[in-house]
């Protein structure tokens, strides 16, 4: 069976090979009627060669071993089934970013939107790290270039927690600065940078003070805003790069560096209009 797709959905993280394609899968999920449920998730296409992921899934331990259950998944496939589960959850701390093949965001009514192709923004110079670093000290650190007259930029973390973030850095940055803190270290994330008009998901107070932290202590990085349920509360079109001639898109890094997805230059109508 040539078919045969593994799919890493976030932000719970399951893996499931399918039959269906990226389509047939999205709408498979479709829990019923979208004016009734509301969702949304991004669709990763795993890696494939003859049939088994072309990676390696990194260490968790030894309390499972995901690459055998992911290559079961795709026996139970190749055998008629349509969809079988091969990780129910926590795959994105596993999976490599370099195993990524096509991104998708999905709506609640199964509709799709392929990114563009994923592009490396930085691979980081240096991995010192210190908690009084500021944020030129990060960029410096990191290999980027330093900035003046930064401003505050609003983050939704998408895994491997779901959160709500200011931040006095800019999204490469943040990947190095997220990825290499003591006590708070991610293993690698994904998260978008959204338009202000997203300040509107917390109260009005928790902003001001968070820009108020930002602006009056030139060591602070980021203020998180709220944690807990955040993605599918901010709809796409609040992320930054969608129709809009900037940079934006779907963020993803680890302790090596920063990619990104940008959304495809025209968005389809039918994409638009779907809930």
């Amino acid at each position: 069976m040539s078919n045969v797709n593994l799919v890493m959905s976030l932000p719970n993280g399951a893996v499931t090979a399918t039959s269906l394609g990226m389509s047939g899968l999205a709408w498979h999920r479709s829990p019923g009627t979208s004016g009734k449920f509301h969702g949304q998730s991004v669709l990763v296409d795993l890696a494939l060669k003859e049939g088994s992921p072309a990676f390696q899934f990194m260490d968790e331990g030894g309390w499972r071993d995901a690459g055998a259950d992911a290559r079961s998944a795709l026996d139970a496939i190749r055998t008629g089934k349509r969809t079988k589960t091969a990780l129910s959850n926590g795959a994105f701390n596993c999976t490599p970013l370099t195993a990524y093949g096509h991104v998708y965001l999905a709506k609640s009514s199964g509709h799709l939107l392929e990114m563009q192709p994923g592009e490396r923004l930085i691979q980081f110079k240096g991995h010192a790290s210190a908690e009084n670093l500021a944020p030129n000290q990060v960029a410096a650190v990191a290999g980027l270039p330093e900035i003046e007259g930064r401003r505050p930029r609003f983050y939704l973390v998408i895994g491997p927690v779901e959160m709500l973030v200011l931040s006095n850095l800019t999204p490469a940055e943040y990947v190095w600065y997220a990825t290499h803190r003591a006590g708070k270290v991610f293993r690698q994330m994904m998260f978008a940078e959204l338009s202000q008009q997203a300040s509107d998901l917390a109260a009005r107070e928790i902003f001001e003070t968070a820009i108020k932290a930002l602006s009056e202590t030139p060591m602070k990085k980021t203020k998180t805003i709220t944690q807990g349920e955040c993605f599918a509360r901010v709809p796409y079109a609040w992320w930054k790069g969608y129709r809009e001639d900037i940079a934006g898109g779907l963020y993803t890094g680890d302790r090596d560096g920063a990619y990104l997805w940008r959304f495809p230059k025209e968005i389809p109508h039918a994409w638009d209009r779907a809930n």
